[in-house]
């Protein structure tokens, strides 16, 4: 029997559980002409909310292209990404001939992955005023295809990270001058996707509809989990599915992960003594990985990080009680801790109504420091 919690971003909507609020937004705001501005912490399913809505928008005719963006340092790296999402759409070799055409100011130079067959695209460059133009003429060639196009961007506040200047303004320039082409700009880091388009001295304000990703349902969430092992001829007892939605705090990569993992290890009725056996083993393999991470922050770093542990989630991480409890030292250390934490995100910061919150960004990691 197939796995049916598999551990890619997105397979199929019968494989895919519930956002069906988000889905329904993102999807009316598309159609209807603005571009979507798509915020979650990392792992929370952000990825396959797009190919979700790329399911319902390519059924009704809209071409649908995805580019992410996290491994670009500079414009060449994401002039060359978005070059090959876009080839990766095209239906022929003609019309890629075209495309390539339309890049007047590069060399474009096609090939393809040997092992993935994915194409890729090596564009060359003699001085450096030509790649804004070339930029503005990838977009230029989509607008003329008249047909409508939604273009997701992933990990979009990486652009903040190039080296060159007025990225920001130069893209909202471009992209306000399109018609038919349609954006999702979708991001992790909430701090700085939140100035990008929140921020009134930005050039992105105000440009996009904003949807926010939080922890799936809690009664959703079970309903699919035992779902989908009834439909692969397993059942599984109700306290199991309480205890991984719990130990999984309903963060959604690592409750796939868990669902994953249970599913390969168990026979055809699952207990919570099963469940936790298999936890038990995520965490054999799991503590090698968290030990090396111990050796890239500081001593303190660490010990603010098992603290935030041990207390589950933090709302006042530089309160005296907090401090005093742990043996942290005085607020102005821990918020220089907290910032670096936040920085190379080890902490996540998650804002609501009642203000900031803070916990240990793995969930693995959270639940074994609770013991040290």
């Amino acid at each position: 029997m197939i796995n049916p919690f598999l551990l890619e971003p997105y397979t199929s909507k019968e494989l895919f559980c519930d956002r069906e609020q988000e889905l329904k937004d993102i999807t009316s705001f598309l159609k209807n002409g603005s571009n979507v501005t798509l915020i979650s912490p990392r792992r929370y399913g952000k990825t396959g909310l797009i190919f979700r809505t790329f399911d319902d928008l390519r059924k009704k005719k809209f071409i649908c292209i995805y580019a992410d963006i996290f491994s670009a340092q500079n414009l060449d790296d994401f002039i060359k990404i978005l070059s090959e999402a876009i080839v990766s759409n095209l239906a022929s070799d003609s019309l890629i001939k075209k495309f390539f055409n339309a890049l007047k100011n590069a060399r474009p130079l096609l090939s393809y992955d040997p092992i993935s067959g994915s194409p890729q695209v090596t564009l060359s460059f003699q001085t450096d005023s030509q790649k804004q133009p070339t930029l503005k003429s990838i977009f230029d060639f989509l607008e003329k295809q008249g047909k409508q196009i939604v273009f997701a961007i992933d990990e979009f506040q990486q652009i903040r990270e190039f080296k060159e200047t007025n990225i920001e303004a130069l893209l909202r320039t471009y992209i306000q001058q399109l018609h038919h082409v349609k954006f999702i700009f979708s991001g992790s880091k909430k701090h700085l996707m939140a100035d990008m388009f929140v921020n009134a001295k930005k050039p992105f304000y105000e440009s996009s509809r904003t949807v926010y990703i939080d922890r799936i349902d809690l009664e959703k969430y079970k309903a699919f989990i035992t779902g989908l092992f009834k439909k692969a001829g397993k059942s599984i007892d109700e306290d199991a599915v309480d205890f991984i939605l719990d130990w999984t705090k309903r963060h959604t990569y690592y409750t796939q992960f868990l669902c994953n993992q249970v599913f390969a290890d168990s026979a055809a009725k699952i207990s919570l003594e099963d469940v936790k056996a298999t936890v038990s083993k995520i965490m054999r393999f799991e503590i090698p990985n968290f030990i090396e991470r111990r050796n890239l922050i500081t001593e303190k770093q660490w010990k603010y990080l098992i603290a935030v542990a041990k207390e589950g989630e933090v709302k006042k991480p530089t309160a005296a009680d907090f401090l005093i409890k742990y043996k942290i030292g005085n607020a102005a250390t821990a918020k220089k801790i907290l910032t670096a934490l936040v920085e190379k995100e080890l902490l996540l910061e998650q804002i609501d109504l009642n203000g900031k919150s803070y916990s240990v960004y793995n969930v693995f990691m959270s639940r074994w420091m609770e013991s040290l």
